[in-house]
């Protein structure tokens, strides 16, 4: 386990590129005026020693010293001592919808990264509870396992694409019975299960098998992403829109927020459904049914402990600078004899 300590310093990674670009232009620079001195031949008797290749490595060394000093500022620091430690929490697992239909734009930026927006302000709310994270679209898929790790859940949160999964559709039972999967039966902790969709489920059984997971003592939240009056979805390469999907008649499909099947299912399992197009009302409403819940107490194991690790990127950076000082730019008898870069012809 790691952290960063002051992650603001990463924009300073900004000067490496400019390192290159003012590299790039001194070297055109230079070509075009010694053209103007001289011929290529001339300049070969005048200068003989001179390495494009020596020219190319101290940049290189120069940009991972302030690569380096960069890390050195961030501070990384390890966790060094793991001890147990007793919380009181809510187990909640989050199915978040990953259907290619979740690509329609008709609620910024588009579904799926409103959904992962609404996900992470719901955990960076949340304060002893376990969490757990599945995806599902035609299938379901297990993300992350129930953990306090909320970092971990953060970054598995953010990896999720409709591209992740080769089963297509919507199929919110699976979600469910996956779901009934997570949670331990020997704590019997409040089961929370919070489903983030836009509600077009091709199964037609997510009632029923909703029905099962409240007999089990799981309460289902669902919430809406999207718009009523729907949208086209988009089919992109490279971040370009290239055209929008078409049924068999070629007619554009347009993929509308289904609430109803959303407060069924959300009825079912003694929860309740809330629209998602405004985030902090749902972590509000999130905050409230988790608050008036009852909490039980389990063991969590965490890092207590953190070691800064700044020294060993600082140490590093120093020796690259000394190197890059200390690196000359004409040739070397052994340099001489590889001609990297045809320099020699």
């Amino acid at each position: 386990m790691y952290q960063l300590e002051e992650k603001i310093w990463f924009w300073l990674l900004l000067v490496i590129p400019v390192i290159w670009l003012f590299f790039l232009v001194l070297q055109f620079w230079k070509y075009k005026a010694q053209n103007k001195f001289a011929d290529k031949k001339l300049l070969k008797r005048l200068s003989p020693n001179k390495s494009l290749f020596k020219s190319i490595l101290k940049i290189v060394v120069l940009s991972l010293a302030f690569l380096c000093f960069i890390l050195a500022l961030v501070n990384p620091k390890i966790g060094t001592k793991l001890e147990t430690v007793k919380r009181e929490g809510v187990d909640i697992v989050f199915a978040v919808d990953v259907s290619k239909s979740m690509l329609a734009e008709d609620i910024a930026p588009n579904r799926l990264e409103k959904s992962k927006q609404l996900v992470t302000q719901i955990i960076n709310n949340l304060a002893s509870d376990r969490v757990g994270i599945i995806a599902y679209a035609g299938k379901a898929f297990p993300q992350l396992p129930i953990t306090t790790d909320y970092a971990s859940a953060k970054m598995f949160l953010q990896s999720m694409n409709t591209d992740m999964l080769s089963s297509q559709g919507t199929a919110i039972n699976e979600a469910i019975k996956l779901a009934k999967t997570y949670f331990d039966d020997e704590e019997q902790t409040n089961r929370v299960l919070i489903i983030i969709s836009d509600g077009e489920d091709h199964s037609e059984e997510a009632v029923a098998v909703a029905e099962e997971a409240s007999e089990e003592g799981i309460r289902i939240f669902t919430i809406g992403v999207g718009d009523i009056k729907g949208g086209p979805i988009p089919e992109k390469r490279n971040g370009i829109v290239l055209n929008y999907k078409k049924d068999n008649q070629g007619e554009t499909v347009i993929t509308r927020l289904n609430e109803e099947t959303l407060k069924s299912i959300a009825e079912e399992a003694n929860g309740a459904y809330i629209n998602g197009k405004v985030t902090d009302n749902v972590v509000e409403n999130i905050r409230e049914i988790l608050n008036a819940m009852d909490k039980t107490e389990f063991e969590a194991k965490q890092f207590a402990d953190f070691k800064d690790q700044f020294q060993w990127f600082l140490g590093f950076g120093i020796f690259f600078l000394l190197i890059d000082v200390f690196l000359l730019e004409r040739k070397t008898a052994w340099l001489k004899k590889l001609n990297l870069f045809n320099e020699d012809l």
